[in-house]
């Protein structure tokens, strides 16, 4: 290590700057008289982020590279996942300005703190080392606790916010614990190094207990089962467009470095974890699905979706080959657009008075707006995994990783799982197309930047289920990367 930070360091890591140079010029922006000043902040939030997604893919397809002494990878399965992260945070973004106007939130603040969350999935996608992979970990997880407790005169969300913020400590204590654990057995924290000392010796005790500490702090970073008890009382006090954040760029930050780190630092205990996770997936599906049919709170229902959909998530590493992790990237865009589309129809109808988030809510949407109720529509049906719909695909391709790999039975549950989770979106359905409207009507808090949001989730939710090919061709190289 020579401590010298080159330029090309700099440039590998220029996603990650940008993002950061405009969080912080839209906290500068905050501290002005401007006239029109949500606009502005809006607007310089969606140049960075966009500006950041450019470099992305122009940095997709090229060979593997190391910034800052290996601690930093740029390949195609950090900047897939990195793309995922960026569009999250933009969608985001356009829906929120309606939702904090209405309320009266400042937005320059939590525009600043959604970029430096952001920011926080960038470089844990990025983590070659587990000590980046903490500083990542740990740049997500404040400025995502800051966020799950923005309206702070509303109970349910500092209650909420709490919670998540307790169990955050505690489970950032025990992957933390986990890491000095593989560094003991090992003597390095890069991932490569750790996974070549464990493959050359004997089974070793401390790197075992790594493994599963990692194995239950990550477990919470997705909210895997029994790691899943915070997550529906944060989605129900939360934010809503927070909400639709954490579901598509915080849990799935999780789910990347969870895959990197098994299969990068722990492929000699590949036997043992690949149980592990299989009875996570299988409880997490289950448990997640079956929960969710009794709420009436379409947030929480959609907390307890997010749980189950970790739990197809898992299947990609329970495999773990090539076409598990491809599965895993695809996935995850998929899972994100039609989650974070959900949210957004969720912010349409909510208004300064009616949260918006019960079933009853969406009664006679579809009277009142056809194009809404029917973007909830294909967004739900995408999360059932019915055709044509990229639900389905990515769905079809985690499945079918699983059968390929010798692991019929979790296809199975899975499949089973899926079926279940109809009858509760069809509940939504009902309340939009099978009841009258209210007596007091239903009004809407639309806005262009909301409707926005809405179509660009619409058409990647539709349109990779159309034609998935080159997004699975990309997801597949990209798997290919990971393993070197």
């Amino acid at each position: 290590m020579t401590g010298m930070v080159s330029g090309t360091d700099l440039a590998l890591l220029a996603p990650e700057l940008i993002v950061t140079a405009a969080g912080l010029l839209v906290l500068l922006l905050d501290l002005l008289p401007l006239q029109r000043s949500r606009g502005l902040l809006t607007g310089v939030s969606l140049v960075g982020l966009a500006t950041a997604f450019a470099v992305v893919v122009g940095q997709a397809g090229g060979a593997r590279a190391l910034a800052f002494s290996q601690l930093h990878v740029v390949d195609d399965y950090a900047l897939f996942f990195k793309g995922i992260f960026l569009a999250s945070a933009a969608i985001v973004i356009l829906a929120a300005a309606r939702f904090l106007k209405d309320r009266g939130l400042a937005a320059g603040e939590f525009n600043a703190l959604l970029l430096f969350a952001t920011l926080g999935t960038l470089l844990m996608a990025s983590a070659n080392d587990l000590l980046s992979l903490f500083i990542g970990l740990e740049t997500m997880s404040i400025c995502s606790y800051a966020l799950c407790g923005y309206m702070k005169r509303d109970q349910r969300c500092s209650e909420g916010a709490l919670k998540y913020l307790l169990m955050g400590v505690f489970s950032t204590g025990v992957i933390l614990y986990g890491m000095a654990l593989l560094y003991g057995a090992t003597g390095s924290t890069a991932l490569p190094a750790v996974g070549k000392a464990l493959g050359q010796g004997l089974p070793n005790p401390a790197a075992t207990l790594a493994m599963v500490l990692l194995a239950a702090g990550f477990g919470f970073k997705i909210a895997a089962v029994p790691f899943h008890m915070y997550l529906p009382d944060m989605y129900e006090g939360a934010p809503t467009p927070v909400v639709a954040f954490m579901a598509g760029a915080v849990e799935l930050a999780g789910a990347a470095v969870l895959v990197r780190v098994f299969l990068l630092a722990l492929p000699g205990l590949r036997v043992d974890w690949a149980l592990l996770f299989w009875v996570l997936s299988a409880l997490t599906m289950t448990v997640g699905n079956l929960i969710a049919i009794a709420q009436t709170n379409v947030k929480r229902m959609l907390a307890y979706s997010t749980i189950a959909h970790m739990g197809y998530l898992l299947m990609g590493p329970v495999a773990g080959t090539q076409l598990g992790v491809s599965a895993v990237l695809f996935y995850s865009l998929v899972y994100a657009l039609m989650t974070i589309g959900a949210f957004a129809v969720v912010i349409l109808i909510a208004r300064a008075t009616v949260q918006g988030d019960e079933i009853d809510d969406f009664a006679g949407l579809g009277q009142r707006s056809p194009l809404a109720a029917a973007a909830m529509l294909l967004f739900l049906l995408s999360l059932t995994g019915i055709p044509p719909t990229a639900g389905f695909v990515g769905k079809f391709y985690l499945f079918a990783a699983a059968i390929d790999a010798g692991y019929i039975w979790l296809a199975i549950i899975a499949v089973v799982n899926s079926a279940i989770s109809l009858f509760y979106y069809m509940r939504v359905v009902m309340a939009m197309y099978m009841r009258e409207l209210p007596a007091r009507g239903l009004v809407l808090s639309p806005s262009l930047a909301l409707h926005a949001a809405l179509v660009l989730a619409a058409l990647g939710t539709l349109l990779f289920g159309i034609d998935p090919g080159p997004l699975f061709a990309f997801a597949k190289a990209s798997a290919a990367a990971l393993a070197g």
